[in-house]
């Protein structure tokens, strides 16, 4: 449970060394780069690197885009868990070798781009082709070239008219219109459900008014006019489409010979999407003629690294304490069983300045009350069993996911606890399977009990690991005060409440209502009844006096202190939160069973045995899901909402250090500072 301590490192060098110093510093990855020199300091300018680094990120999506270029010509099969697998691992030396062809892999680049643009216009002039072909359908039994200008005194009107037109009626419209014409030979070169396909031929002089009169009755001219006879078109332009698919299966063929270069291209694009992070930190420092000062956050344990490295150089390095109106960024270090909960923590928020890092505590309530809402044994072992497998199979998986199966696989150890302390075990499924398939019952008693048959005593266990959860809450809170020797409002803040609430614990579980509750009568000597009402009383009242003790004005320090008691209906919200413990629980086992029971409807034939395999499968597996689900979601409401509402705000800032943010491959250093 720790919040690592920064220290602030400036570090002032000659400009000789600032290549090999930045790249030492990327390669330790442990400074974040926050400068405190001036912008307007006159001694010091910065570097105009924009160009530079737009141009090292425009290499490297290049690159990107040449990778997934041949991913799609020459695809690789992956499994469903492939992306488990993390960044591979490079030697030093192969990453040199790549960085020493960059020239050669940047042509490889180029060839690939341009062959894809190429494939790209071949299809485009393809689809095009086959839209003129399309548009030229209906004109093959045209037997002259649709631009055919007729003889010397004849001419031919192509063109498009409604559906249904007739010959008898175009030439019906032109003995209306054009009653004096020398004579027109019409002919339906075809026709569809939309339109009428028409060649008119009539004398050159009478051209315009024998159109003028199909205009009347909806002619239009094609949209494209060929100067060859239409079937002639046609094949041509089908010889061309097979020359250019066989283009692009050529330049198909011409990609997938480059993809023996497409691990050399992973590494080129990491390159310069490195080079492209370091350009942006160099034109982030101050710089001076002949020196640079480069500064920043340091986590105490690493600044030995970070002297380590000045001191190959002549440089002057500097480090101090993190001031007190300064932010530093935040780091969470934490055990191998509490880091898996740094995720759900930075969900709701980092620890800001001044709080401790409560991951620890956190994460032990957290498992235990996963466990208890999935509260199956088999669900458990499943669980824990596949994070453990896949923790194992996938070492190199990326951190987030990492911490993430961490947290399952202990959580699917809880399960698995309550389960054997409730009994629960695919629910009842030994039960049935016994009963129905073996013809006698048995099963596996609870450890404890079973919640099915007593849920009452079930929510008393909820409401009490509730009241732990969040007195916990308020201890942490009192803790902090001690530590910032914050002793009146360590005082006032918690005692009182730890009084006021302890007293209405014990003034509470003699009750009736509690003993109707939890199906039990408890009974306290009479001095314990009356410490409870004591402390009730001493609780209450420092509260109405002391929590608004900021104010100066008795009647409005009155009044807030009044106000901050009725909190204490907020304290029996929160505790009635953890009913959701009980439903959860609940929940699963009664779907788990009534699976089971479904399941069991075919009998012991060969068909009942597939049918409750199948179901068993099937809806074991959406019950598990659903209910995973289910109590991530209120396991994180439970500590974002009642248990940090005690003690934690958050906000504090994530470190993000200066180091080699690479997509495809970790370089393996050979030597180490």
């Amino acid at each position: 449970m720790a919040v690592l301590q920064m220290q602030r490192i400036s570090i002032c060098a000659l400009k000789k060394n600032r290549k090999a110093i930045l790249e030492k510093l990327q390669a330790l990855g442990v400074m974040e780069i926050n400068h405190i020199i001036d912008d307007g300091d006159e001694d010091f300018q910065k570097m105009d690197t924009t160009n530079a680094r737009m141009s090292f990120d425009k290499a490297a999506a290049s690159a990107d885009k040449a990778v997934e270029l041949l991913q799609v010509y020459a695809p690789v099969k992956q499994s469903m868990l492939a992306s488990l697998a993390g960044k591979e691992l490079v030697d030093e030396d192969r990453y040199r070798q790549v960085i020493d062809r960059k020239e050669e892999l940047q042509r490889v680049v180029s060839r690939i781009q341009t062959l894809d643009k190429e494939k790209a216009e071949q299809k485009a002039e393809i689809l095009k082709l086959t839209n003129s072909i399309e548009s030229l359908t209906p004109w093959l039994t045209l037997g002259v070239p649709m631009n055919y200008k007729g003889t010397a005194h004849t001419d031919m009107l192509l063109g498009v008219m409604p559906a249904g037109v007739s010959l008898e009626e175009v030439y019906s419209v032109l003995a209306e219109r054009v009653p004096d014409t020398g004579g027109v030979d019409a002919h339906i070169i075809s026709a569809d459900q939309d339109s009428t396909y028409v060649a008119v031929f009539c004398m050159r002089r009478e051209v315009a008014q024998v159109e003028e009169a199909l205009r009347g009755r909806g002619f239009a001219k094609p949209s494209q006019i060929w100067d060859k006879v239409p079937s002639q078109a046609v094949d041509n332009m089908r010889r061309e489409i097979a020359e250019r698919e066989d283009k692009i299966t050529q330049i198909e063929q011409d990609v997938v010979s480059l993809n023996v270069n497409k691990e050399d291209l992973c590494l080129l694009a990491d390159y310069y999407r490195v080079r492209a992070d370091k350009y942006a930190v160099l034109g982030q420092i101050p710089q001076s003629g002949r020196t640079f000062v480069i500064s920043g956050y340091v986590p105490k344990k690493y600044v030995p690294r970070v002297e380590k490295l000045a001191k190959q150089y002549d440089c002057v390095l500097d480090i101090e304490e993190v001031k007190e109106d300064e932010e530093a960024p935040v780091l969470l270090q934490n055990n191998g069983f509490a880091s898996g909960a740094e995720g759900v923590l930075a969900a709701f928020g980092l620890p800001g300045k001044g709080e401790i890092d409560p991951t620890s505590i956190m994460a032990v309530f957290y498992v235990f009350l996963f466990g208890m809402m999935l509260s199956d044994a088999a669900y458990g072992a499943i669980v824990s069993i596949a994070c453990g497998v896949l923790l194992i199979k996938f070492p190199r998986m990326g951190d987030g996911m990492k911490k993430a199966f961490q947290l399952f696989f202990w959580c699917g150890l809880s399960t698995l606890f309550w389960g054997i302390l409730f009994g629960g075990y695919f629910g009842d499924a030994v039960n049935v399977i016994s009963r129905v398939f073996l013809g006698h019952e048995v099963g596996i008693k609870a450890l404890w009990f079973a919640p099915l048959d007593d849920p009452m005593k079930l929510l008393v266990f909820s409401m009490l690991f509730g009241v732990i959860h969040l007195f916990t809450g308020l201890g942490l809170k009192g803790y902090m005060c001690l530590r910032d020797k914050k002793y009146m409002d360590f005082l006032c803040d918690v005692v009182l409440w730890y009084a006021l609430l302890c007293g209405l614990l014990i003034m509470l579980i003699p009750s009736e209502l509690f003993a109707s509750i939890a199906q039990m009568e408890i009974v306290f000597p009479p001095f314990v009844n009356t410490l409870g009402k004591a402390l009730a009383i001493i609780g209450a009242v420092g509260i109405v006096l002391m929590s608004g003790r900021s104010s100066k004005n008795f009647g409005l320090r009155i009044a807030l202190g009044a106000y901050d008691l009725y909190n204490v209906s907020g304290w029996l919200s929160d505790v009635l939160s953890y009913s959701r413990l009980l439903a959860l629980g609940l929940a699963t086992g009664v779907i788990a069973s009534v699976i089971n029971q479904m399941g069991s409807m075919g009998g012991k034939s060969v068909g009942g045995v597939i049918l409750f395999i199948a179901v068993f499968i099937f809806g074991h597996l959406f019950n598990l899901a659903i209910n995973l689900l289910g109590a991530y979601v209120h396991t994180n409401r439970l500590q974002f909402v009642e248990f940090f509402g005690k003690f934690y705000e958050g906000g504090g800032r994530e470190f993000n250090p200066f180091k080699a943010n690479t997509k495809y491959a970790d370089v393996k250093e050979e030597t180490k500072l």
